[in-house]
């Protein structure tokens, strides 16, 4: 519920409208709060891909630290971005920018068990695909039609389906660990349960903050737990607290500068999913925030501050922005529209993005813990692209594309040695799953008939027949 001390209904529904300094700081620090651990996580899961992550002894782990500290800092910038604007680029509305998940199964075939080399090509992918990503802000309300809600839908499931595994692996002690007594043990799985438990508690029987940063206090939860069973020490936290510089500013290039077709092709493809993605927010937060739809120019805005801030990240060794979309519903909550707030929490996450002390913490959060965070939120990403596949009308017709685009994709992604014999470029995007599934839901989407026969898939469902008509009319057209 909206707070109108903060100010009149009118103040809290204009974006341009600045509250009181010591009300805006607070409400700022939330709204980062609210996605803290989701824009973090990502790097974790690289450095842990390439090998140089959690658990791996290797003399590269430091480096981590740095992946960290990018991510807060270029998040806080792309932020910026979107709340004060620099000419077109930005919405001018309460956006808060993130590390995207999306761009997971992308990432991770790409660096899998190659070290830090891998990162020059990493990227010299984002950078180049940022700058496709804000060219999309030109044409980006032409395009929506191609990604209707079955293409968006499978997109997220797929994603959030890839990186399941992640989440067992890390609670049950790492890939460092597999193969080990340890691996799986119960110590290790009651770190993660911990963490899942304190979540779903802080979820579904508290409100306001504490519910909106549930898994960020889970994760607290569970790293005092560790502390008290002896998985993590105290001379572990200091020390990492000590080795990590006070101040440090980004180094541009740091991993250098490489092109691959594979990582370019990737993060240029899955830049349509994230600039649709964001269109989806933008128009969430100026419904929820001040009762109207988005115009033109924020969602073009938007989707620049997408591109031009995810370009910017790459170059200094950060990963693709995405607008993130915990923040839409938290404007729902408080009610309180203002840019200028989450302006606040921007220069916030770039104050924790230069000072390494803030990674040295994280980085000592044990992998089990970790886990359990993962398990809640890559869960959420399968639940959120099955809430807009509810969105279909699931005729025959889109059933079928549904079907062979999730068979084939998912598919490939459970099995990549079935491509073992394709080139490099074609293996890194095919068995990542998400590119291929995405492809043929768009293609046959738009080249399949709108009528296709109530007993046309009956030989080929087993008996089995959905009747589901999603939230729309049904009719025999998508």
């Amino acid at each position: 519920m909206a707070d109108t001390s903060i100010g009149t209904p009118e103040q809290l529904r204009d974006p341009n409208y600045t509250p009181a300094l010591h009300k805006a700081i607070p409400l700022g620090i939330q709204h980062v709060l609210a996605m803290f651990v989701s824009n973090v996580t990502p790097a974790i899961i690289v450095a842990g891909a390439a090998g140089f992550g959690f658990g791996s002894n290797s003399p590269d782990f430091p480096e981590l630290l740095y992946l960290i500290q990018m991510s807060m800092l270029f998040a806080g910038i792309a932020t910026l971005l979107q709340t004060i604007t620099i000419g077109p680029v930005g919405a001018a509305l309460p956006i808060v920018q993130g590390t995207s998940f999306a761009f997971l199964p992308i990432m991770i075939p790409l660096v899998a068990g190659k070290g830090v080399d891998a990162l020059a090509a990493l990227f010299g992918g984002v950078i180049i695909g940022g700058l496709f990503h804000a060219f999309l802000g030109t044409f980006i309300g032409r395009i929506r039609f191609a990604l209707p809600p079955l293409v968006t839908g499978l997109v997220v499931t797929m994603i959030g389906l890839a990186l399941v595994k992640v989440g067992i692996q890390y609670a049950a002690g790492g890939v460092p660990a597999i193969g080990t007594p340890e691996y799986g043990s119960l110590l290790n799985w009651s770190a993660a349960l911990v963490v899942i438990l304190a979540t779903l508690g802080l979820k579904f029987f508290t409100r306001g903050m504490l519910s909106v940063s549930a898994v960020l206090i889970g994760l607290i939860a569970g790293y005092v737990y560790a502390i008290m069973v002896g998985m993590l020490s105290f001379e572990a936290i200091a020390g990492s607290w000590d080795r990590a510089a006070a101040f440090a500013l980004p180094q541009p290039f740091r991993y250098g500068f490489e092109f691959s077709a594979a990582a370019i092709i990737g993060f240029c493809l899955m830049a349509f999913v994230s600039a649709v993605e964001t269109v989806g927010d933008v128009s969430g937060i100026t419904k929820g925030g001040a009762g109207r739809e988005a115009t033109d120019d924020e969602i073009q805005g938007a989707t620049y501050a997408d591109g031009f801030g995810t370009a910017l990240a790459g170059i200094f060794g950060g990963f693709p922005n995405t607008s993130f979309s915990q923040n839409v519903g938290l404007i729902a909550m408080t009610g309180v529209m203002s840019r200028h707030v989450v302006t606040c929490g921007a220069i916030f996450l770039i104050i924790c993005g230069l000072i390494p002390k803030v990674g040295g913490v994280i980085r000592t959060v044990p992998i089990e813990v970790l886990g359990g965070g993962v398990i809640v939120m890559f869960g959420m990403v399968v639940a959120a692209g099955i809430s807009m596949l509810s969105d279909v009308d699931w005729n025959r017709r889109n059933m079928v594309i549904f079907a062979i685009s999730l068979s084939i994709g998912l598919g490939l992604q459970l099995e990549p040695g079935a491509l073992q014999h394709m080139p490099d470029t074609a293996r890194i995007l095919l068995t990542s799953g998400l590119l291929p599934a995405a492809l043929i839901a768009i293609v046959l989407n738009l080249a399949l008939p709108h009528e296709l026969a109530d007993e046309a898939t009956e030989e080929v469902s087993g008996g089995l027949a959905g009747h589901g008509r999603g939230s729309l009319p049904h009719d025999d057209h998508v």
